[in-house]
């Protein structure tokens, strides 16, 4: 988007701004140190600094819905009644924002009664009447209607300008018959009822022939077909509609546009607010002296320019490459990254490869772009021979982004990648793991304020996005030589953080930067699968699937899709008027697992259509999807596991989803039974023993847990006795099983209601039920409600070893969103502490498997709690011990960690 040559009239539509930067990803996760969401404050403040750049205006005016209904509503009751209230992670920033807009000098504007639409079209037509050029900023589709040889609209998101040519290529009608437009189509957003069945296309077909909605209502009886008696049938909402759409350009404002001039940003002001929102970058141009518009980036992005001058290099000469292997040989540490052929680690190989020494200068070496035309490139292999003592030495300090990935990617290439010094993913997810994604955008967002060039812009999207060696070497360059910049970058930024707090700076030495090789290690030695017998399972399950379809249109007398929430919602609640237990946002029945897991203790369809999606789900995730996984050079699968993605510190893992194969269901198991050892050998499962109960023990020091533990006694039973008042040795099998769930489900946080559904009980037993564990347990209780009372007061709880977890919505004005947030801070100590244990002892148990021990094993796999080894028959004895040691060891708590150990030909029989 170029400004224009004269200072145009600005109107910025700042409630389409608003919510537009609160559904950008890498913007929704953004707070500050206090936990309070700042990032739709964030994008809107830079993309008003950005347009202030493009368009450099002397008049403007950003123009806010204000609260309350508008005469719209006094027309027609139902507007915008499927709307849901503005989320309340969104309310909290209006007011900042507010306060933002009038320090930097920006006239702000709500007008009770009116929409902002109104408010800009009145102005806008203020404008035209005196001669101005207007620019008005939005997303919204109605403000077409006001293009005219005076008016263009800017979208800062997509940097697009519509002017009348442009709202004609764009709808298929001039701008005079926008409002037209609309009340055919109507608007679910708004709930303006239009004609159904027609669509953009047929109601610019129609105007295109007839010119006006007048016509087109006069020549009803003309059109056939459905949508032609939907016309018809609809007739007389039409002119509603139009009225509706129609923006008002008549208001009586107290400011006219000459009125609306910039002023003078006020400067302590806006240094508060940015400290209290922990904009940092604002912070720095502000102290720098800085105006907005000097300092703006791109156009709806929070990006801030003016940064220090970039110098990115393409590498294309044997010179060249001699100059910086000397620069990386002699730096204490540098950034490298690769661009390659695939996200499959497996089977990727590099295309290129990137450095950086020092911030803002970084090369690109492409070794592999073979499109037509393509410059010539150095040899891959000799490049990559000639980095090879500088990559495997382990004094030569490197840093990374998911350093994972490249160290899998060179060992295709027969580079074992060493001295991995930092990675910048895991430094952001140590620091705040709930605050956004880790990925580089959303990270080089958050401590650079920069918006890095995408994939995208790069490689195009969807089916005709290029392969990477098909980018053009002069395109590909800036972004993969911008990766390693940001990298290095975002080292410096995030390192004297962590180094600020110890506790964190050891979570990431100590255990997450070690993790990376072993679970590098893992991924590459990934696990056998049989292929036959997942292809006999999957059979049955498509018979068992369709049996259950069949069960349920008899039990349903009709027909239906079981794979249709839609379907499913009229046939439960509407045809067979089953209870509404739940509604989803837009006040619908909720069809739901949970509400279909209660309403199928008393009716039959909802339980065949659980049994069908949990059967479906297995078939199409594993059965059918394992053998396509497997990887033609190892026939192995491997999986991906990911560190920064679970809050509390636990691992996750992709392509296959090893933690969600059901273990306690029969189909579940069989599963589990493909995945096999090779001739000669077994798996070998050694599972942490209720290892979260032992943590709950260790974290309360409640002398019963303590007791209970040290003593080898049945923790479920013992509970039991306490709160059904028998022996221990009378305790039934029921009794225990219910004692485990109390067990459990309160250190989850659970609540009497949640208990009862739980057990199937009445509420006044499950709250007695509470009230005995605690009695037998008081410590439990007692740290608890400490747990609860510092998360209120730091924001914050922490594992035994330092982990922090993040709460943003402990004191959330929703009750349910604290409740909810209350729970977390209960269980995300225990869970954090129990992926911190396993973490521990893979890091120990990686070290031992990489000593001389003789031994023919090889750890495989992580799920949960459980280590899964593969190991050579013969040395199942011996190694059975060690491995007990390592994972018992792993912590010193105060009651002892257990550790299960089985063996099988397959996991399941080994679990």
């Amino acid at each position: 988007m170029s400004a224009k040559q004269s200072r145009p009239f600005l109107l910025v539509d700042g409630s389409s701004y608003l919510y537009r930067a609160f559904h950008v990803p890498n913007l929704q996760q953004l707070t500050n140190a206090s936990g309070e969401p700042t990032g739709a404050a964030l994008g809107v403040v830079n993309m008003l600094r950005s347009l202030m750049a493009d368009y450099d205006p002397e008049c403007m005016a950003v123009v806010f819905d204000a609260r309350g209904k508008t005469f719209r509503h006094d027309m027609y009751e139902d507007y915008k009644a499927n709307r849901p209230s503005m989320p309340e992670e969104l309310a909290v920033q209006v007011e900042p924002l507010h306060a933002l807009v009038r320090a930097m000098g920006l006239p702000l504007l709500q007008v009770s009664g009116v929409e902002a639409d109104d408010v800009i079209g009145t102005l806008a037509a203020q404008a035209s009447a005196s001669g101005m050029e207007t620019v008005i900023s939005t997303g919204d589709k109605d403000m077409a209607q006001l293009v005219d040889k005076h008016v263009t609209l800017v979208n800062t998101m997509s940097r697009t300008a519509l002017d009348s040519a442009g709202v004609l290529e764009k709808f298929g009608v001039r701008p005079g018959q926008i409002i037209d437009y609309l009340a055919l189509t109507g608007d679910t957003s708004d709930n303006i009822p239009g004609v159904p069945k027609v669509g953009p296309k047929t109601a610019a077909k129609w105007l295109t022939q007839y010119g006006s909605l007048d016509a087109v209502m006069a020549h009803a009886d003309d059109i056939k077909g459905k949508v032609g008696e939907s016309l018809r049938a609809h007739l007389d909402m039409l002119p509603l509609s139009r009225e509706l759409t129609t923006i008002r350009c008549d208001l009586e404002l107290e400011s006219v546009p000459q009125d609306l001039q910039l002023q003078a940003q006020d400067t302590e002001t806006l240094r508060a607010l940015y400290t209290q929102l922990d904009f940092s970058r604002l912070l720095e141009d502000l102290d720098k002296g800085a105006a907005p518009a000097e300092t703006a980036g791109k156009a709806g992005e929070a990006n801030e320019a003016n940064e220090s001058e970039v110098l990115y290099e393409t590498v294309l000469t044997e010179a060249q490459l001699e100059s910086w292997l000397q620069r990386l040989q002699v730096a204490e540490v540098f950034a490298f990254d690769t661009e390659t052929t695939s996200l499959d680690y497996m089977t990727a190989r590099i295309v290129g490869v990137s450095f950086a020494v020092e911030a803002g200068h970084a090369a690109y070496v492409p070794l592999a772009h073979n499109y037509p035309g393509a410059p010539e490139q150095l040899d891959r292999d000799s490049v990559l021979e000639r980095l090879r003592p500088l990559l495997e030495n382990k004094d030569n300090h490197k840093i990374g982004h998911n350093f994972k990935y490249d160290r899998n990617v060179l060992n295709n290439h027969n580079i074992k990648l060493s001295g991995i010094a930092y990675d910048t993913m895991l430094e952001s997810y140590v620091l705040e793991s709930t605050a956004i994604r880790h990925n580089m955008d959303a990270v080089a967002l958050r401590y650079l304020n920069h918006t890095t060039i995408k994939y995208e812009d790069v490689a195009g999207k969807g089916a005709r996005q290029l392969n990477f060696n098909d980018v053009p070497v002069e395109t590909a360059a800036p972004y993969a030589a911008e990766d390693a910049d940001v990298t290095l970058r975002l080292h410096q930024a995030m390192w004297p953080k962590l180094s600020d707090q110890p506790e964190l700076k050891k979570v990431f030495t100590d255990i997450e930067m070690p993790l990376l090789t072993v679970l590098s290690d893992m991924e590459q030695a990934g696990v056998a699968i049989d292929t036959g017998m997942l292809a006999q399972q999957g059979g049955e399950l498509a018979v068992r699937i369709n049996e259950l379809e069949q069960e349920a249109h008899r039990e349903a007398g009709q027909p239906f899709n079981l794979g249709s929430p839609k379907q499913i919602q009229q046939l439960l609640f509407d045809k067979l008027q089953l209870p509404v237990l739940a509604k989803t946002p837009k006040g619908a029945p909720s069809t739901a697992e949970s509400v279909l897991q209660e309403l199928a203790l008393d009716y039959p369809l909802p339980r065949l259509i659980l049994e069908y999606r949990s059967l479906s789900k297995l078939k199409s995730t594993y059965t059918d999807k394992l053998p396509l996984q497997v990887c033609v050079d190892t026939g192995r699968v491997h999986t991906s596991y990911h560190q920064a993605v679970a809050a509390t510190g636990r691992l996750s893992s992709s392509d296959p989803n090893l933690q969600n194969i059901p273990v306690r269901t029969e189909e579940g198991r069989r599963i589990r039974q493909a995945f096999v050892a090779g001739p000669g050998r077994l798996l070998l499962a050694a599972d942490y023993s209720q290892i979260e109960l032992r943590i709950m023990a260790h974290l309360s020091s409640d002398a019963g847990l303590l007791s209970a533990f040290s003593a080898g006694e049945d923790v479920h039973r013992a509970t039991a006795s306490e709160v059904f008042g028998v022996l221990p040795e009378a305790v039934s099998s029921e009794q225990r099983r219910s004692a485990k769930a109390i067990n459990f489900g309160l250190i989850y946080g659970m609540s009497a209601f949640g208990l009862a559904k739980q057990l199937g009980i009445a509420r006044g037993a499950a709250q007695e039920y509470i009230d005995l564990y605690f009695a037998r347990y008081p410590g439990v209780y007692a740290y608890m409600e400490a747990t609860r009372e510092q998360a209120r007061e730091q924001g914050y709880v922490e594992t035994v070893f330092g982990r922090r977890l993040y709460l943003p919505d402990i004191n959330a004005r929703n009750g349910q969103v604290r409740a909810a947030a209350e729970r977390t801070a209960i269980n995300a100590p225990m869970q954090g502490t129990a992926a911190d244990i396993i973490k521990r002892a893979m890091i120990d148990m990686h070290a031992w498997l990489q000593s001389d021990t003789g031994l023919d094993i090889t750890m495989i796999m992580q799920v949960h709690d459980e280590l899964v080894f593969e190991i050579a028959e013969q040395d199942v004895e011996v190694a059975r011990p060690q491995i007990m040691a390592i994972m018992c060891e792993a912590a010193t708590l105060k009651v002892p960690l257990l550790v299960d150990i089985g063996t099988g030909i397959n996991w399941d029989e080994a679990h």
